[in-house]
This record gives structure tokens, C-alpha cells and sequence, in this order.
């Protein structure tokens, strides 16, 4: 991809690891690099202070709180959430859902190795498809909508907005060129995955700005109202819609 990029709109192109097969070991070595990424460009903030937000509105006194992660890819993101419930005492009862059974796979792996983290199934579905038994609370997802076109994108909000009973939260990227040509050197010095060296510029050249958020809420019928978009370091969007008390 090349750095003459039209960030005045989405890109289109497709990412190497929604379409090119590899052994596990190379996925699995991909999604450990992306979950580095994570960590250093501190991905996980902004679902934390959501789920900080959550409890403060109320937590259930019946039963776990339930919560589904769509496109849980190596698992990172939840496990991060089951510590963070885990120190403030609050059941929970977590699901991670990806297309990918080697996401599956590589999550079961990591989660196995992650003290305290035990208790969150993995699970590989279509979430459109995906109804457990009992409903879904809280419905999450992280650097997952950029994987998306505008339509399916449009259907996965409002598919939210039907099925998330309490609340939902999208965790994603800031369409903007100094992320983009920073992340190209970055990836490259580094030495990461060439997965994470070519999809990681090209994630940001898909990602959003607040003006494309507002359209596909819009499309999708959602009332932008009681959504709140919110900016956050280093350049990431995030959507958070609670249930109107």
C-alpha cells in the first residue's frame, strides 16, 4: 500500500489477514504482535473507562453481567476486562465470538497462560447469528468495525441496538494521516508480523472520523442522540450507548 492515500474517506482494500491463508503458528505469532501493539498504543482504555461508566449506572444483583466481545481475536481485550472485574468483585460472565477458528484456538491458548483470567468461553460464530441462551447485556468490540465495509458495518450497529439489553460500546481507530505514515515507520523498525506491517496502515487508512460515525448511525436508525462519540489518545473513536434509565 502506498503512502498516496485519500484519507477524505475510507479505503477499501482488503487487509492480508482477512484473506490470506496461513499455518496457525503464523496467525497465532500475528495476533501476539497486534497484542503488543495493543499494550503500547493503550487499546484497552477506552473499553475499560466504558465498562467504569457501566458499573456506575448499576450492575445486576441477580446473576453475572453478560457480555459478548465481537471479533475477540487473540482474547486480549476480554481478558483485560475479566481482570478488571475480578478486582472490583462483579460477576461476569464472558464470551468472546470470531469467524476465525484459529482466533478461537489462539485465545483458548493465551487465556490458559493467564492467571486469573479462566472463565470466558470462546466461541466461533457469525455474531449476527449468535443468540445464547439468556440474552446478551453488554455487547463490545475492539478494532473489530474497521474490518468492516459501510454495510455490514451499518447491519452490525443496529443489529447492537437490537440485541444489547443494558449497553454497547465500539473501540476503534482514527482515520488521520499521522497515524498512518507513524505506523509504518513503527511497525517496520520494529520488526513485527508483516501481517501487523501491512494491515496496521491500512486499518487506520479504513478506520473513521466523527463525520462518518454520525453517517452510518444514521444508516443504521440508530438515534445519534444516545450515542456518545467520544475522541481518545492516541487517535481512536469510541461509541457508547447505555440503556436510557
Amino acid at each position: 500500500m502506498t503512502a498516496s492515500i485519500d484519507f477524505a474517506r475510507r479505503a477499501t482494500a482488503d487487509e492480508l489477514m482477512d484473506t490470506e491463508r496461513v499455518p496457525f503458528e503464523d496467525f497465532r505469532a500475528c495476533l501476539e504482535d497486534l497484542a503488543r501493539v495493543n499494550q503500547l498504543t493503550l487499546a484497552y482504555g477506552p473499553t475499560l473507562a466504558f465498562f467504569e461508566r457501566l458499573h456506575a449506572r448499576g450492575w445486576p444483583d441477580d446473576r453475572p453481567l453478560r457480555v459478548v466481545d465481537v471479533g475477540s481475536g487473540y482474547g486480549d481485550q476480554l481478558r483485560r476486562v475479566r481482570d478488571w472485574a475480578a478486582q472490583r468483585g462483579l460477576p461476569v460472565e464472558l464470551t468472546g465470538v470470531d469467524l476465525n477458528p484459529w482466533s478461537r484456538r489462539a485465545a483458548v491458548e493465551a487465556t490458559a497462560k493467564a492467571a486469573g483470567a479462566e472463565g470466558i468461553d470462546w466461541v466461533t460464530a457469525d455474531a449476527f447469528a449468535y443468540q445464547p441462551e439468556g440474552g446478551i447485556d453488554v455487547i463490545i468490540s475492539s478494532l473489530f468495525t474497521h474490518h468492516l465495509g459501510d454495510e455490514a458495518l451499518v447491519r452490525f450497529l443496529s443489529w447492537m441496538e437490537r440485541t444489547a439489553t443494558r449497553a454497547w460500546f465500539v473501540n476503534d481507530l482514527h482515520r488521520h494521516p499521522v497515524p498512518y505514515h507513524f505506523f509504518r515507520q513503527w511497525a517496520k523498525l520494529a520488526g513485527w508480523h508483516r501481517f501487523v506491517q501491512h494491515d496496521g496502515p491500512l486499518s487506520i487508512a479504513r478506520a473513521f472520523s466523527r463525520d462518518d460515525w454520525q453517517r452510518l448511525l444514521d444508516e443504521a436508525g440508530v438515534d445519534r442522540r444516545a450515542v456518545e462519540i467520544a475522541w481518545a489518545v492516541p487517535f481512536r473513536w469510541s461509541l457508547s450507548r447505555f440503556e436510557q434509565p
